[in-house]
Formats: C-alpha cells, structure tokens, sequence
C-alpha cells in the first residue's frame, strides 16, 4: 500500500498572533467603546481587509516585442480609449514595453492620441 493522495481540508479561518504598541491598543480600545467596533478581533479584520484592498500584486507575462505590439493594438482597437498603464495592467505587460509599443504604433501612424 501507498501514501495517501487525500490532501486534508484547508481551515476556513487561521489565527495571527500581533502586538502592537500600548497606544494603538488604547486606541482600538476607544474604538470598541465608542461602538465603532465590536472587539479587537473586528477592528483587526477590518483594517486587514481595508489594507489588502488598497495593494493590488501586479502580474508582468514575459513576452517578445512583437506579441506584445499585437496585443496592445488588438486592445486599443476594442477598447478604444485608454492610458498606457491600463493597457499594461489589463494586458499583464511590462510598462516600459508597452510604451515602447505605443511609441512605435504612433509612429506607424496605427495609433492616434485621443
């Protein structure tokens, strides 16, 4: 007989054990008093979401020059209008290829600046 191959549930939840400075908790503390909380636990989960709301990972794929001058004219074409760095986040693109592209495509007179 072999190892299983089951993989054991991942846990819905896990715990994170922080400290924080005495005033930061007396602030939190405030916080739960005044209602604005329920308790520690909320007010942390609050403030985690609200942060990894505002972080957003930014996924470059590597591709050649040409591929990407298709891509990025394909996407101006069904887009219409857009800045150089949307193109680069819808497309997963490096910033600087895709204004080198835009640059050439200008050029070429296949892309006009609105």
């Amino acid at each position: 007989m072999g190892a299983s191959n089951k993989r054991k549930p991942q846990p819905s939840s896990v715990s994170i054990g922080v400290k924080i400075a005495s005033a930061e908790a007396a602030q939190i503390r405030e916080l739960i008093e005044a209602g604005v909380y329920l308790n520690e636990s909320d007010f942390v989960r609050d403030a985690i979401r609200h942060r990894l709301s505002e972080i957003k990972i930014i996924k470059c794929r590597d591709v050649d020059f040409q591929t990407a001058k298709k891509e990025i004219l394909g996407y101006y074409r069904s887009r219409g209008e857009a800045y150089p760095d949307e193109a680069a986040r819808d497309l997963e693109l490096d910033f600087d290829l895709v204004m080198r592209v835009t640059g050439e495509l200008r050029q070429e007179g296949r892309l006009v600046e609105a």
